[in-house]
């Protein structure tokens, strides 16, 4: 049996993640601060563990699972799971610098 390889799955979900976009904010929620950690098992199944913008943002119903089905894509993941949370809520000091520049807050 193959080796699970929690590190490179890791990278491999970031590298996923960053191709998601808050629909409102022209950058990606990786960069955006609404990424709170990423777990993997040795059974490569994945966890997400992520905020919103907003508890009523427009996109609390298909952002979770646009992020669960872009997880599972990847062959190396068994299994993803995203848990929302708002503890503690976002706030635009979770930006990256990157997305603070894009935004022009810098």
């Amino acid at each position: 049996m193959e080796e699970i390889n929690g590190q490179e799955i890791g990278e491999k979900v970031v590298r996923v993640l960053k191709t998601i976009y808050d629909p409102e904010i022209p950058v990606d929620i990786y960069e955006l601060g609404l990424i709170y950690d990423v777990m993997v098992s040795t059974d490569a199944d994945v966890k997400i563990l992520m905020t919103l913008t907003s508890p009523n943002c427009p996109v609390a119903e298909t952002l979770p699972v646009e992020v669960e089905e872009k997880v599972k894509s990847l062959k190396e993941v068994n299994d993803a799971e995203v848990e929302i949370t708002f503890d503690p809520p976002w706030n635009k000091d979770l930006m990256s610098e990157e997305a603070k520049l894009e935004l022009g807050m810098l």
